[in-house]
């Protein structure tokens, strides 16, 4: 068989704040030590893979009683961001190889008047809201007139993003992925933000509530993607979760929607037993949409502790050329006041019966060493941009 390698993103789980952090409002952050101040927290096997052991992971003004592993099972690295913001598509696209070296364009008084305009003309619905709001606060203000008058919820946040809610009942959902199908062709350009996401609703007056069935329209990278290549030579390239989303279906050979985080787990579990040569990319969503965004520390700590939990039926599964890799895309503190996104390190470990323990990468300055290093591991021709270790973290016999 040949090598896989399983890629999984614990959506916005962050590790301290950033150099830049301040410019972001986000000095102070640390999604792993805020977390970890809850009791619900609990991240043994990622300890001992080495998530502790990253530099400065532990340096916050948190009060935690998280230690360092001794003697530490994988390796280990925390990643800058190079591109401009802290927003889900930049993330995800600088660890595919692609950096943003401009932000994508945000709305903090909502969108002018002639993107709205068009958008109404074209879906022939009003729209409501555009301002940045909170999701769920947005079909609690604005449900019942959705309901009633068949206006869409439009609003944006912190994120370049063009979030449409409306109540299944009124727009079905296959009717509201069309919508935003407009709103992404006419948000290009200058106006072209990283995400159209459908956010469909249920429920009654009073106690309306989200459903699993959003969908994301996004930009189509800017340049060449880890995908692309491993696409273009032959490899298999697995999504689970949004990560098709956010590569606007490019590169992919065959997708896997969830849910949520307990079933893209599960997916993920179920594809190593599957024989597959390349590269499978997970994306788990809930600590960010469902948790961070809501400031619910205790369930972020919760949705970390089951992941954790499922460490070991990973590890038991894999094979002996396989590389198991956990990241993140930015951060999203639940204790700061901020509900929105932080500019934070993420986390890179690796693990895998090959994986030399122990071996410290350091800070390395842009999550496209992931690329450069999944790449090299997988026989592709390098896209030219990030630093491969493979040499560093791999066992002789098995690095090629």
């Amino acid at each position: 068989m040949g090598k896989r390698v399983f890629l999984l993103v614990l959506d916005s789980f962050g590790i301290g704040e950033a150099p830049d952090a301040a410019r972001y409002g986000d000095e102070g952050s640390n999604t792993l030590c805020a977390c970890a101040t809850s009791p619900s927290f609990s991240m043994d096997n990622m300890r001992e893979l080495g998530l502790f052991n990253i530099d400065g992971a532990l340096d916050s003004a948190y009060e935690t009683d998280l230690t360092p592993a001794p003697s530490p099972r994988g390796a280990f690295a925390r990643l800058q961001e190079a591109s401009v913001g802290k927003d889900t598509t930049a993330g995800h696209w600088e660890m595919a190889g692609v950096i943003s070296p401009e932000g994508f364009p945000t709305y903090p008084d909502g969108f002018p008047s002639e993107v709205i305009e068009e958008f109404e003309l074209k879906t022939g619905r009003r729209v409501l809201c555009n301002r940045p709001y909170s999701g769920t606060d947005a079909i609690r203000d604005f449900g019942d007139e959705m309901v009633e008058t068949g206006a869409l919820i439009v609003y944006t946040s912190a994120d370049s993003v063009f979030q449409i809610a409306a109540h299944e009942d009124v727009v079905p959902c296959e009717q509201l992925y069309e919508y935003c199908r407009i709103a992404r062709s006419i948000l290009t350009g200058e106006h072209g933000v990283g995400r159209v996401i459908a956010r469909p609703f249920v429920g009654e007056s009073g106690s309306y509530a989200r459903t699993s069935h959003r969908h994301d329209f996004s930009l189509e990278p800017t340049g060449t993607t880890m995908l692309d290549r491993l696409s273009e030579e032959g490899k298999d390239v697995v999504s689970v979760g949004k990560v098709y989303d956010i590569f606007a279906h490019r590169g992919i050979g065959e997708s896997i929607p969830t849910s949520c985080n307990a079933e893209g787990i599960d997916r993920t579990i179920e594809l190593l037993d599957r024989d597959f040569e390349g590269l499978c990319f997970t994306n788990l969503v809930d600590t960010d949409m469902i948790y961070g965004h809501r400031n619910d520390v205790d369930g972020y700590a919760a949705a970390l502790s089951y992941f954790d939990g499922h460490v070991p039926a990973i590890l038991s599964r894999l094979r002996d050329e396989d590389l198991f890799m956990v990241v993140a895309d930015h951060g999203c503190d639940p204790v700061t006041p901020s509900t929105d996104h932080s500019r934070e390190y993420v986390p890179w470990v690796i693990a895998g019966p090959r994986v030399r323990p122990g071996v410290n990468l350091g800070t390395r300055p842009t999550f496209a060493d992931v690329s450069a290093t999944i790449l090299e591991y997988l026989g592709a021709s390098p896209l030219g941009v990030g630093v491969s270790h493979a040499g560093e973290i791999l066992e002789e016999e098995t690095h090629a």
